[in-house]
């Protein structure tokens, strides 16, 4: 019993932490490139230094014995690599050019979007129950889609191609964590 407390209680600071950190990322990104704020204008540039900070992440906690290498086959690890900067850098466009409540709304998109993916390329079927949930989500975002003042072509465009890369990294991740 009071070894699933801590699981528990582990699970709990885990989601906690992750919850706190993205919307601190997704905050500091909007204030750092936003015209009110300081008006960084260069997304790419900031994908770059969140590659560049998680490449150095990796390599001392590899080097430090908290996380061992993996292997991955090359044409796995360039096609994740693809998916992956494309989705980055589609999301720090999008919240660059949208307003953040656009930039999360089409960020929860990405839940019918996998649903839909996962459909048409391994033929995965949903539970009645699954799809009805997924309908709400999907309604819901166009509801808050037509209601935001602030879409714009370009900003609606890089959320497009992020939510659809972002969906396809995860379906990817998921098939290249299988090879591991």
């Amino acid at each position: 019993m009071e070894m699933e407390k801590k699981v528990v209680v582990s699970d709990i600071g885990a989601w906690a932490m992750n919850v706190v950190s993205s919307v601190g990322i997704i905050m500091a990104n909007k204030q750092l490139m936003s015209a009110a704020g300081y008006g960084f204008s260069y997304a790419t540039t900031l994908t770059g230094f969140h590659f560049a900070l998680t490449g150095i992440i990796g390599y001392v906690s590899n080097a430090s014995g908290l996380s061992m290498p993996k292997r991955v086959p090359f044409r796995e690890l360039l096609w994740f690599s693809v998916v992956a900067n494309l989705s980055i850098t589609g999301m720090n466009l999008s919240l660059m050019l949208n307003s953040v409540g656009f930039y999360q709304i089409s960020k929860l998109s990405m839940i019918p979007v996998v649903c839909m993916m996962e459909w048409l390329l391994h033929s995965k079927t949903y539970s009645p129950r699954v799809i009805m949930s997924v309908i709400v989500v999907a309604f819901g975002v166009g509801v808050c889609t037509v209601t935001d003042l602030e879409i714009n072509a370009k900003g609606f465009l890089c959320a497009c191609v992020a939510v659809f890369c972002t969906s396809l990294q995860q379906i990817v991740s998921i098939s290249t964590f299988f090879l591991l």
